[in-house]
């Protein structure tokens, strides 16, 4: 009688090499295809003006100031809270700085009138020359 003999078969492998290769390509492929988009840290409706300017339209930089519609302050690009009277000593801080630097205010349509004069005041109070306001293009129709 002739018994056969059976191979031992091998467990199959899992090859990790292979699958941390293609798991490093499509990261890849996603960092490089995903856009990024920076979304402002102040949800604010500007009001519309036909004689807008783009972003980028002057060579020196404003000071800038938003108000939001519930009449808070917030300083600079980053949008700082800050009260009227820390806003007075970052202008004259600017202006020390720099005498031709312009302010920018930068209000919701809805903010309280009282708080956009207040910081005018203190824009003239500290020597500001010249005080803008950020809007936007109206639709196209």
């Amino acid at each position: 009688m002739r018994f056969y003999i059976q191979k031992r078969r091998q467990p199959p492998a899992v090859i990790i090499v292979a699958l941390i290769d293609i798991l490093i390509v499509l990261l890849i492929f996603l960092m490089v295809t995903t856009t990024f988009k920076q979304q402002p840290a102040l949800k604010l409706a500007l009001p519309e003006s036909s004689q807008a300017l783009k972003n980028g339209a002057t060579e020196n930089p404003p000071m800038i100031v938003s108000i939001t519609a519930d009449g808070s302050f917030f300083w600079g690009v980053d949008k700082l809270p800050v009260t009227l009277e820390r806003i007075r000593s970052e202008m004259a801080a600017g202006i020390a700085k720099s005498p031709d630097t312009k302010l920018a205010i930068s209000a919701d349509k809805a903010a309280p009138f009282g708080q956009i004069v207040k910081i005018m005041d203190a824009a003239k109070e500290t020597g500001v020359k010249a005080v803008s306001a950020f809007t936007k293009m109206p639709p196209k129709s």
